[in-house]
């Protein structure tokens, strides 16, 4: 018994002091709402039964992309929402009418939410919540879509004001009464921040085409045009009636790509996930006959489950979300054993399709995200270090630049901690020596242990500035946003001194140890951290290239902090 409910307490302990989890139940209290205001809708006005399934997936997705939205957010999403819900219900009429115009319209309408992002974090809410309304189209069985004519439309787009308006105040409750945390925002950028590195290039004549290449954006925008363009034909060509399946797959694996790695580790447990929720979930429906309301409390406790464990494991959140599909199909009287063995198969045909677009079109490479995303989040490191005076909202505002940045490169994590395993297991293996070689993965693990650090050192100079100025930390914190500066050139291939560990130059003393206040050598110990955490990157990225030297015998090459 202790063994099967081991995953429960790993999922306690991946969510310290349940915050996810209190997030999930607020997202959870938004669904029911939006579901009891469209079932209400649904009968006052006659509808079809698509607007109440409508109603729950536009609360559940919205209520992710609206997590981090302020007001002005939130006023801008209750009007993209009912438009694009609008929108996506002409499509939905569209494809029983001119099927190819809609599926044209349809990729356009995913691959535009993915370009806008280059517009900035609140263009990228704004595209989020266009993409929703066209995922609630495929979760709906192929004889319970939209109706014909216009009048239907309206409808849809007062549903989606409905959910979006639960959403917006089941939030703003749970925030203003303490269960949840305000949100977290991405910091404004700093006026003066230091030139980022350049993005690393093979050789030297290869970076005049670099810079010819689209940007990031529009790369994974043509990826995601191609994923569900291709599936769109595939689902088509091989199943008719259920190609909703092969689009839904590839959209998701294409969703929030950031690299080839990262897709290709998010299809693996797509797969496996959702082949495995669809079988479990499969054979839970024929417990129930269609349209019970058993059924329906199930959909609702599944899909709460996969709210809270997205964040342990995308398989979780991928089984979870296929078993709701599963049972929604059951409800509608469709569960026989052939439809499993064809959702199986659309789903490893669209995790195929995605995949293939992420690695054939204009590939982002995770190693080029990796840096660049090291770089910028050592940047922030460096504009902190650099700070000549010891200003309070200085000293926050850098420690939630450099906070934001290590988050961002927390999104690389999975795949390359797999990498790491995969490796592990192979350097096991009979007539194989294990690798000595640092992994990808330990950038992300060594700017993670920067934070605690960085917070002791920030709140020390807060409670007491003449820390920050005190020659013994003004000095271990010139070579540290040294050595920051010299990982950044390894990142960029840029020529310069290489990493120096601090540690090791420091002078061995006799006796018990380093002397002084403890507030101070609490802050040394703090700076002594971080800069140990970039030697492990250093080890990673390896040194920058030799300095040129200068027609006097020897410059350094540029080896100010500010690089």
């Amino acid at each position: 018994m202790s063994r099967s409910f081991s995953w429960l307490r790993r999922a306690v302990r991946f969510d310290p002091g349940l915050l996810l989890l209190r997030g999930t139940a607020v997202t959870t209290a938004a669904m029911l709402a939006a579901y009891g205001s469209a079932l209400l809708v649904e009968h006052l006005a006659h509808l079809r039964v698509d607007v109440v399934v409508q109603a729950v997936v536009l609360a559940a997705t919205a209520a992710r992309v609206q997590l981090t939205a302020d007001r002005y957010d939130r006023l801008l999403g209750l009007a993209v929402l009912p438009a694009a819900a609008a929108g996506a219900a002409e499509v939905g009429r569209l494809m029983t009418l001119h099927p190819n115009v809609a599926d044209a319209l349809f990729t356009l309408g995913m691959a535009l939410p993915v370009w806008v992002r280059r517009f900035g974090p609140r263009a990228a809410r704004a595209g989020g919540l266009l993409a929703l309304p066209l995922v609630a189209l495929l979760v709906m069985p192929p004889d319970a879509g939209p109706l014909p004519g216009h009048d239907h439309t309206l409808w849809v787009a007062l549903i989606a004001v409905v959910s979006g308006a639960w959403v917006a105040l089941a939030q703003a409750a749970a925030v203003r009464t303490g269960l949840i945390p305000a949100p977290v925002r991405a910091p404004a950028p700093a006026p003066e921040a230091p030139d980022p590195a350049p993005a690393p290039a093979p050789a030297t004549a290869a970076e005049p085409e670099a810079r010819r290449r689209p940007l990031v954006h529009t790369r994974m925008a043509l990826q995601m045009a191609g994923a569900v363009g291709g599936a769109f034909l595939a689902g088509r060509a091989v199943w008719p009636d259920h190609w909703a399946w092969v689009v839904l797959t590839a959209f998701i694996v294409c969703s929030g790509a950031r690299g080839r790695g990262d897709v290709l580790f998010k299809g693996l447990l797509r797969a496996l996930g959702a082949a495995a929720g669809t079988i479990v979930a499969t054979a839970v429906a024929g417990a129930f006959g269609p349209h019970e309301d058993a059924a329906v409390v199930l959909i609702f406790a599944v899909l709460a489950l996969a709210t809270w464990l997205r964040e342990l494991s995308y398989a979780y959140w991928a089984g979870c979300v296929t078993a709701v599909l599963s049972l929604l199909y059951g409800w509608f009287g469709q569960s026989s054993d052939d439809l499993l063995r064809t959702r199986l198969a659309a789903i490893g045909l669209g995790a195929a399709v995605g995949i293939a677009a992420a690695w054939l079109i204009l590939p982002v490479r995770t190693r080029d995200v990796l840096r660049r995303r090291t770089a910028d989040t050592l940047a922030a490191l460096n504009e902190l270090l650099g700070l000549p005076d010891p200003d309070r909202r200085a000293l926050l505002r850098g420690r939630a630049r450099f906070a934001y940045g290590a988050a961002q490169l927390g999104l690389l994590a999975r795949p390359l901690r797999a990498e790491r395993r995969a490796l592990g297991v192979a350097g096991r293996l009979p007539g194989r020596a294990p690798s000595t070689r640092p992994c990808r993965a330990d950038v992300v693990d060594a700017v993670t242990a920067c934070e605690a650090p960085l917070g002791v050192l920030v709140d020390g100079a807060v409670a007491d500035p003449a820390l920050w100025t005190d020659p013994r930390v003004t000095r271990l914190n010139r070579a540290v946003a040294a050595n920051s500066a010299a990982v950044r050139r390894a990142i960029g291939g840029r020529p310069g001194p290489a990493y120096q560990g601090v540690r090791a130059r420091i002078p061995k003393q006799s006796g018990a140890g380093p002397s002084g206040p403890p507030e101070q050598l609490r802050m040394l110990a703090a700076l002594l951290a971080v800069d140990d955490a970039l030697g492990m990157m250093a080890a990673v990225f390896g040194d920058p290239p030799p300095a040129p030297p200068s027609d006097g015998g020897g410059g350094d090459g540029g080896g100010s902090g500010s690089s």
